[in-house]
């Protein structure tokens, strides 16, 4: 068997829309470069993701070298998103932290509006200096994010998919498996380590990127979501209750917190440093 490495990459330009495959990215201090910078909101500001709105993950983003954004959909004609000018912000609500973002032409609204029949508005994360602040129980000062739920990346591993679908083909609702990885939505995803083991991983490496493992990443709604169809079942959070329970949280993957920039790429070596 291969060495342990990375075997996938992805980013979301628009938070909870579909996924980019990359073949490499940049590693900010707040995430992968084009992950989550851009969101959408309700009228009253509050972020919208696939756990109200499924019909997200078959809206595709691809990020524009300007950062802008490229949109489609079924049934929709593409529509390309320029960064808008920072001439005024509106404070967007994402789980308890309210951040200062910039709205999008109106024009972005009213097509994400169409295609989810919801009224909602899109923005942006314009300035670094505007990102949330980590939750301090595992971030050091400064240590902030961009419009993923809580930290910079999340990391899978194939071993541990391979175990959760044994685990689900021997349950309640076997038809529901073999469940793809898209379900868990990671940044990056390992090949070549044994299954769970980032359960005991504190810092990491991928290529020339070290990472802090801070928290293992509780899973929701969104992943009962087929990201093809926007239909949704039982599994996974039917078999992680019974396996993957950590306190009142239902587990898969590991968050993760970079130690310093640079790139990262599929096929780099991956090790565990402590």
């Amino acid at each position: 068997m291969r060495r342990p490495h990375l075997s996938a990459l992805h980013i979301y330009p628009v938070k909870s829309v579909g996924g980019l495959t990359l073949g490499e990215a940049a590693v900010e201090p707040w995430g992968l470069a084009g992950d989550r910078r851009w969101l959408l909101v309700d009228g009253t500001g509050r972020f919208l993701t696939q756990r109200q709105l499924p019909r997200l993950t078959l809206i595709q983003a691809e990020s524009l070298p300007d950062g802008g954004i490229r949109v489609s959909a079924p049934g929709m004609a593409p529509l390309e998103v320029a960064v808008p000018e920072p001439v005024g912000t509106a404070a967007v609500q994402i789980w308890r932290d309210k951040v200062e973002a910039v709205p999008a032409a109106p024009e972005a609204g009213a097509w994400f509006s169409t295609f989810l029949d919801s009224q909602v508005a899109l923005v942006h994360l314009d300035d670094p200096a505007r990102r949330r602040p980590i939750d301090p129980d595992y971030a050091r000062p400064g240590e902030t994010v961009s419009f993923a739920d809580g930290y910079p990346l999340l990391l899978t591993s194939t071993a541990s998919l391979d175990a959760l679908n044994t685990l689900i083909s021997g349950g309640r609702f076997p038809d529901e498996g073999p469940l793809p990885m898209d379900r868990f939505r990671p940044n990056a995803v390992v090949t070549g380590t044994e299954p769970w083991a980032e359960d005991g991983w504190r810092r990491v490496r991928i290529g020339e990127v070290s990472f802090r493992v801070v928290k293992p990443c509780s899973r929701c709604i969104v992943t009962t979501t087929d990201q093809r169809t926007a239909r949704r079942g039982r599994e996974p959070l039917r078999t992680l209750a019974e396996h993957r329970r950590f306190g009142d949280k239902l587990v898969f993957g590991q968050n993760l917190i970079p130690e310093h920039p640079g790139t990262v790429r599929v096929d780099d070596p991956f090790s565990v440093l402590e």
